[in-house]
């Protein structure tokens, strides 16, 4: 899994650089879908830019997993999408093996306590973005997390925070609003928020549509990206984690034009893909409307949108899919095939809800960092898997995870 994840890593920052690749994929998207094209247009501003590109490039990803059972009984891990922009859970992961070590220890059940895995994505993360900030060359410079005005999950990101603090290195939590208000460039595109210069910018928001209350916040947006400060992820990146990005990347030959020398590399991350198909307008798109309304609860209907509980399942995509088929808004989807995963019985510990047996679901993801420095031949200097993520959910719920109140934080048990 390791190797799979820095495979992964190096596709979404050769995906980054490929402005012919990302133009070409969206091109379809951008055109109905506003917050794409929002951000698709302030890609287009930065690749325009006289000093472009940007010296240093971090990449903190997730990509997620579930066991696929075919008909024949056989098990495959298929990938359920990647997540490039504010990949969550990395901090309060690295807590839960020490509690089910303490539960297992208090049961004494001490051999099944001995096989839960050690975890610190955390420090993983932390690590990506203080080689960032090394590279950047200004011990006065900061790393800014920026976040949301009512910040739910903001443990997760303590935890990465006080990783950073150990290494001496200074944290600042801004919002857009903040950004805008006294943010700005000098002239050399150096970006100073509050009269600090910022040295890496942590998107811990800025992934779903209504992140953006007002023109400022895009304006804000544009200012960071325009800047020399490290983004995590800069725009390009964004971009190569969308649904439309993954689909395309399932294409025949697709994989081969950002490994054209490694077929070892790419059967192994096709081996990792399930079923996805196009909802462009023409022949293709109209196959594969025709067989999600054939056969509906084989598949996924999936929006350009992260944060979860966005997706469409069973008899819904008929109605969403019928109601737009000879329109152009369909292209702002893309069809995936459903996994079917076999469940196991667990219990699920939540507040306020009594602790039963059910049938349950897992999905495992997989943190990667990746620091590439252009001043050292467009080299990666950091490449790594740096932790994991299991959440589990009842088979009752399709979608839905843990910031949704459905799925728990979980740990694998070595068997």
């Amino acid at each position: 899994m390791d190797t799979l994840m820095t495979h992964f890593n190096r596709l979404i920052d050769r995906i980054s650089q490929s402005p012919h690749f990302l133009e070409e994929a969206l091109s379809s998207t951008i055109k109905v879908d506003d917050f794409t094209a929002r951000l698709f247009n302030i890609y287009r501003q930065v690749q325009q830019e006289p000093q472009h590109p940007v010296p240093i490039v971090l990449g903190l990803n997730r990509s997620d997993y579930m066991l696929d059972q075919s008909l024949d009984g056989t098990m495959s891990l298929k990938q359920i999408e990647i997540n490039t922009i504010a990949a969550s859970f990395g901090g309060l992961t690295s807590r839960t093996p020490d509690i089910h070590r303490h539960i297992l220890k208090v049961a004494n059940r001490l051999e099944e306590r001995q096989r839960i895995l050690d975890n610190n994505p955390a420090a993983g993360l932390a690590k990506g973005l203080s080689k960032a900030w090394e590279l950047y060359g200004s011990e006065r410079a900061v790393v800014m997390f920026l976040v949301e005005d009512e910040q739910r999950n903001i443990y997760d990101h303590r935890y990465v925070e006080n990783e950073l603090w150990l290494r001496d290195i200074p944290v600042i939590r801004r919002q857009f609003e903040d950004v805008c208000r006294t943010g700005s460039l000098d002239q050399n595109k150096r970006l100073f928020v509050g009269g600090q210069e910022v040295a890496v910018v942590y998107y811990r928001n800025g992934y779903m549509p209504q992140n953006y209350k007002s023109e400022q916040s895009w304006e804000a947006r544009l200012l960071m990206e325009r800047s020399c400060a490290v983004k995590c992820p800069d725009i390009s990146t964004h971009l190569a984690g969308t649904k439309k990005v993954q689909q395309e990347l399932a294409r025949p030959g697709v994989l081969e034009r950002f490994f054209p020398d490694e077929p070892e590399t790419t059967a192994r991350l096709r081996a990792t893909f399930t079923g996805l198909y196009t909802l462009d307008m023409g022949e293709e798109g109209e196959r594969t409307v025709d067989m999600a309304l054939a056969a509906p609860d084989r598949y996924v209907l999936k929006p350009q949108r992260e944060g979860g509980g966005n997706n469409i399942y069973g008899q819904e995509i008929c109605s969403v899919l019928g109601s737009m088929r000879d329109s152009m808004e369909r292209t702002a989807y893309i069809l995936m095939d459903k996994v079917q995963p076999r469940p196991a019985s667990n219990y699920l510990l939540r507040p306020g809800a009594p602790l039963r047996l059910s049938l349950c679901l897992s999905e495992l993801g997989m943190f990667g960092a990746y620091v590439r420095c252009v001043q050292k031949g467009r080299e990666m200097v950091m490449n790594e898997c740096v932790g994991h993520l299991l959440r589990t959910k009842s088979s009752e719920h399709a979608d839905g995870g843990v910031a949704a109140g459905v799925a728990v934080l979980d740990n694998p048990l070595l068997i």
